[in-house]
């Protein structure tokens, strides 16, 4: 059984990377892997990418206020459909170093947060987003040490991180028919919208353990990886396409110029669990149970630079500028699947999963239920290639009024529907070991 595991576990963990970046439950994209840090031998290195496809798509939007929309004298303006998601691809890296006998230390390069939602300028919820993008890059660096405890040998796991964030939302601030009926011709080039710019940086640690026997082909590990505070996040607010004589009748200091603006925000903690044990003779049973704490992320405010002294800023901060509006709730994914080598040379291996959507009304983001499939080909003892595949289907739901800190009411800028949408993704990775 022992012999087999590699080559089995190699198309199940492809799948396990699949499967986080399709569901992207929260700012979910890549999440975190450190299953290389098992691979026997003194090195491995492992380089893939994962191209996601969703097809969520937004139905039904009725804009709140069609005054303050596209349109003009209370007539809504813009498409009530429009596609939300673009593709997106999600990279990984990793090289594994055995320092001793027992002793391995992993460096890894993964994008573990991230969303994209493009709905565009011309539909009637354009006040409440045109483009909303957040990227994320995360250089860890994870450890374990083996000694031997019974049949099996117990592994000893503990790592850090240094994560960097960064993004931007556009949305439409001021209708241009407003602009238009107070300006005339020389409203012509100021769409009314405004851009949030952001970035920010923040370091944090794993820990955990784990329990293998290779003669049967076993291993179950849990690993907590601690939550990471991003400490003050620097970015800034442009309305200049709002033209500055306006500021006055607006009431709004800020119309015609880009503000220096500060917010802060943590990203989740996690704790994951994964099992695999030999069933038979070349066939191995798999599965994950995730919990990460997305309820952290409510409504992240930002205010002027120039208030920090005044007070600090939050949901109900007299100085706040604009927000992120997310509202998650706790993400729970939950999987299990099967591989079988068929000879030294090829493998493959399928799962099922399950991912609780972390929406509470203000995303798209509901449950999401992904069937997936792997190959792994190893022409020799050292080279391992891998290609898989997912098909899921993205739960159906709705956005409207939420209840949001501070006794206050969000998204009541617009309201839509989503039915039950398909979500595809391709992988492929390869991987060198000696």
């Amino acid at each position: 059984m022992s012999g087999a595991i590699s080559k089995i576990v190699g198309g199940a963990l492809l799948l396990a990377s699949v499967a986080s970046a399709a569901q992207a439950g929260g700012l979910e994209r890549g999440g975190y892997n450190w299953d290389l840090l098992f691979e026997p031998g003194r090195f491995a290195s492992e380089a893939g990418a994962i191209y996601v496809m969703p097809e969520r798509r937004i139905k039904n939007a009725v804009d709140t206020n069609p005054r303050d929309g596209l349109g003009s004298n209370g007539i809504g303006g813009g498409a009530t459909s429009v596609d939300e998601t673009p593709d997106y691809t999600v990279p990984r890296f990793g090289v594994k170093v055995g320092l001793t006998d027992d002793a391995d230390c992993l460096a890894s390069y993964a994008e573990p947060w991230g969303v994209h939602t493009d709905p565009g300028y011309d539909w009637v919820g354009a006040n409440q987003n045109i483009e909303t993008k957040i990227r994320s890059h995360d250089y860890g660096l994870t450890c374990s040490y083996r000694f031997d405890v019974g049949k099996g040998q117990l592994r000893a796991i503990g790592g850090v991180s240094y994560q960097e964030v960064s993004g931007f939302k556009r949305r439409l601030v001021l209708g241009p028919a407003i602009i238009q009926g107070a300006l005339g011709p020389a409203a012509a080039g100021f769409d009314g919208s405004g851009l949030l710019d952001l970035e920010a940086d923040g370091v944090g640690w794993r820990v955990g353990a784990a329990y293998e026997i290779p003669e049967y082909a076993f291993r179950a590990s849990l690993i907590y990886n601690a939550e990471i505070d991003l400490g003050q996040i620097n970015g800034t607010v442009d309305l200049t396409e709002i033209p500055g004589v306006m500021a006055g009748a607006l009431r709004n200091p800020f119309v015609g110029r880009i503000t220096d603006v500060y917010g802060t925000a943590t990203m989740p903690q996690s704790v994951q669990f994964n099992w695999q044990t030999g069933i038979a003779p070349d066939w191995l049973a798999f599965g994950t149970v995730k919990w990460v704490d997305w309820s952290v992320l409510e409504v992240i405010a930002f205010c002027p630079t120039s208030t920090k002294s005044l007070g600090s800023c939050g949901p109900s901060s007299p100085f706040r500028l604009t927000s992120l509006d997310l509202m998650f709730q706790d993400g729970w994914t939950v999987s299990a699947g099967l591989g079988h080598k068929f000879n030294d040379q090829w493998s493959a291996s399928a799962q099922l999963s399950w991912d609780r959507g972390t929406s509470t009304g203000l995303t798209t983001q509901t449950d999401t239920y992904l069937l997936s499939s792997g190959v792994a080909y190893a022409p020799n003892k050292n080279v391992e290639l891998r290609v898989g595949g997912a098909v899921g289907m993205l739960t159906s739901g709705s956005y409207g009024p939420t209840a949001c800190p501070g006794n206050q009411t969000c998204g009541t800028d617009v309201s839509y529907d989503f039915g039950d949408d398909l979500v595809t993704a391709l992988s492929i990775s390869g991987k060198v070991k000696f």
